[in-house]
């Protein structure tokens, strides 16, 4: 069971309204709710969203929604908050439709109460607030983060930062954060995690920009969402049967390229295309396209295949390798 909790206030009584918060829960909505083949991943996730004065979210109901996310033992518990944040010396708040002060919204500290204290397998929390870097954060001791066995918390900004809007109506974190759901921070199986979201948002953000917060305690990286694999699983797990060893040097020749230059067609020195080895060449050409092999002492495939040269694993290519053959993939 994958529960959801997805909440976006653009509308507040008493403090500045937002233009974009609204547009960025909806857009997380669209995307987790199913994977990228249409099955469903987060079915029917509970959305809460702060219009206008008739559609308030306010801080009874949104601590209930947060208490009931994380009350059972479900797989995966999902809490994306995209609204105001605000912090002072006992802590960080989200704050709802009906806060004067800021103070008077949901306390993280409620909001890490209940996740770490939920028997929940994974509990995510990603915050595109002001100041969400305090999430997690001791009262006393700032530098210091208390997040039990299974949390894992992903921000936009410090505890000391705003979270920037990109001008057409999107948080930039939360325009990221998608980016990576739709596909940008999978991995060669399809698999989206809470770790290569974070590395795609780190990246994309210059040194200068507000910077997002990453903090976990978990012994394994629960998938967010599964999207179409750049190679397929059967030519991912073909690495042992074409390189057996890590460091086997495949070695190449002519018949293995099907292309020809001009004036090459006839040269009875090159071997003709052999088909067998042409599907065993577009395999490591796949690989190639995917950072898993290189040609060795040529610029191209082609070139190492047309002068007897070889390819060998890249370093990621290793590693692809090492879980083929401990079966982990």
């Amino acid at each position: 069971m994958r529960k959801a909790l997805i909440v976006g206030i653009d509308y507040y009584s008493h403090i500045t309204n937002l233009g974009g918060c609204v547009n960025d829960a909806l857009a997380v909505r669209g995307v987790l709710e199913r994977n990228a083949d249409g099955t469903l991943n987060f079915p029917t996730p509970n959305v809460l969203i702060g219009t206008n004065d008739t559609q308030p979210v306010t801080k009874t109901e949104l601590k209930s929604a947060v208490r009931e996310l994380f009350v059972d033992d479900s797989d995966v518990a999902l809490f994306y908050f995209a609204g105001h944040g605000y912090l002072e010396d006992t802590g960080g708040y989200l704050c709802t439709s009906d806060s004067v002060d800021g103070d008077d919204g949901l306390a993280l500290s409620e909001v890490m109460t209940f996740a770490n204290q939920s028997s929940a397998k994974n509990k995510v929390i990603i915050l595109d607030s002001c100041h969400g870097g305090s999430a997690g954060s001791n009262a006393i001791a700032r530098t210091m983060t208390e997040i039990s066995d299974g949390v894992t918390i992903l921000t936009a900004s410090t505890a000391t930062q705003y979270a920037l809007e990109t001008g057409d109506g999107s948080g930039v974190f939360t325009r990221l954060f998608v980016d990576a759901l739709n596909g940008a921070a999978a991995n060669l199986v399809g698999d989206i995690t809470p770790g290569s979201v974070y590395a795609h948002i780190d990246q994309s953000l210059g040194t200068w920009a507000q910077r997002p917060v990453f903090k976990t305690n978990v012994k394994k990286f629960v998938s967010l969402r599964k999207v179409d694999p750049p190679i397929a699983l059967a030519d991912l797990q073909a690495l042992t049967t074409h390189f057996p060893t890590a460091d086997h040097d495949f070695l190449l020749d002519p018949a293995y390229e099907p292309e020809r230059s001009p004036g090459q067609e006839n040269d009875p020195s090159i071997p003709p295309p052999d088909p067998e080895k042409n599907a065993i060449f577009q395999v490591l050409q796949k690989y190639v396209r995917v950072n898993l092999v290189r040609p060795v002492d040529a610029p191209h495939m082609w070139h190492a295949a047309m002068g007897s040269k070889s390819c060998e694993l890249t370093v990621l290519g290793q590693h692809y390798w090492k879980l083929v053959s401990e079966g982990l993939i």
